[in-house]
């Protein structure tokens, strides 16, 4: 794919914006139509159901991981370039800011992508939601709770400087990571076929993953042609959604993939909605809930940046190319997510709205 062109015409700036505008585009309409929500896969299995949430979940990270293994093989990106992969991981971030994540989405009723979808199909709660979240992952990078983060993150490194590359730890071909994702993929359909659910609803679910593969190959693409650094990333919305908050509040703001991703998925999500006519708004049914949503937004938002990505960056993003500190995460996401839908939530009705 040559890019120089579009490069020469708009900077390279204004290309990776562009790039994550696209990719958040995608990622908003396949969503929305989808009803892609980890959240919801989780409470599904925790009350011993593989339910039509499972299904689109499984479907959405076994295509994820098809669709970026696949383009890895055929030489469209590079995983070791990816920055997830190039810097050092925290396995003991991993496994406390997951747990904390799985706890703040099952609060909220829906993980931080989930929210930013929800409010641009009009929910007024997932708005303010996600702002909390934005805020308390603003805290988290640059704030207040930076130096309890980097302690926390420091308990336990990853060694060698870079992150743990599953599929070479475990001495596997790197054709098995595209093979895993068909396989998963089959898996899927055969949940997805047990709960009726539509084809049209599974076209959307394999999209999301499409966009994660989508993002990974436009971020790369530029960083070979790019003169100065470019970031090798896909959909995330713990550090996008912290920048994209900063790129209105600061003087001087730069354009980068993220701050168009975010965006783009409102875009995506809204028009998607609009056009089925789902978009209609929403607010808080009270108090408690309010409490509940704001307390679990919190916990995502340095959760997730502790684990070095939400259910999307970490759980999607970073499961896609075998970054081991992300499968920790979100194991560690699913952990927590169930425990709390067990400890909180268990005499509530299953599939409570998201």
């Amino acid at each position: 794919m040559d890019i120089v062109p579009l490069i020469d015409w708009i900077g390279e700036t204004q290309t990776g914006a562009l790039f994550g505008l696209v990719t958040g585009i995608v990622f908003g309409v396949a969503a929305q139509r989808s009803r892609f929500c980890l959240r919801a896969a989780t409470v599904e299995f925790a009350r011993r159901r593989m339910g039509p949430s499972v299904a689109v979940w499984l479907l959405t990270f076994s295509t994820a991981l098809a669709w970026v293994q696949g383009a890895s093989l055929l030489g469209w990106m590079r995983v070791e370039d990816a920055r997830m992969m190039a810097v050092t991981g925290s396995w003991s971030g991993a496994i406390i800011g997951g747990l904390m994540f799985g706890v703040g989405m099952v609060l909220a009723r829906g993980c931080s992508g989930r929210l930013l979808v929800l409010a641009a199909a009009g929910n007024l709660r997932s708005v303010v939601s996600g702002l909390i979240f934005a805020v308390v992952a603003q805290m988290s990078l640059h704030g207040s709770l930076a130096p309890l983060r980097d302690r926390l993150a420091r308990v336990w490194m990853t060694e060698g400087g870079t992150n743990v590359n599953l599929l070479h730890a475990l001495r596997l071909p790197d054709w098995s990571g595209f093979a895993l994702g068909l396989a998963l993929a089959v898996l899927a359909l055969v949940v997805a076929r047990r709960n009726q659910i539509g084809a049209a609803r599974l076209v959307f679910a394999s999209g999301v993953g499409f966009a994660v593969a989508l993002g990974w190959v436009l971020t790369f693409s530029l960083s070979q042609v790019a003169f100065d650094p470019v970031t090798v990333t896909s959909a995330t919305f713990t550090g996008p959604s912290a920048n994209t908050l900063m790129f209105f509040l600061e003087p001087n703001p730069a354009l980068e993939f993220d701050i168009g991703l975010v965006p783009g998925v409102v875009i995506g999500a809204f028009v998607a909605s609009w056009i089925k006519r789902e978009f209609r708004f929403q607010g808080f049914e009270n108090e408690q809930n309010m409490r509940r949503a704001f307390a679990g937004a919190a916990l995502m938002g340095f959760g997730g940046m502790l684990a070095g990505g939400c259910a999307i960056g970490a759980g999607v993003s970073g499961g896609s190319i075998f970054v081991g500190t992300a499968w920790l995460a979100l194991f560690s996401m699913w952990i927590g997510a169930m425990a709390t839908d067990f400890l909180v939530d268990q005499r509530g009705p299953i599939g409570q709205p998201a």
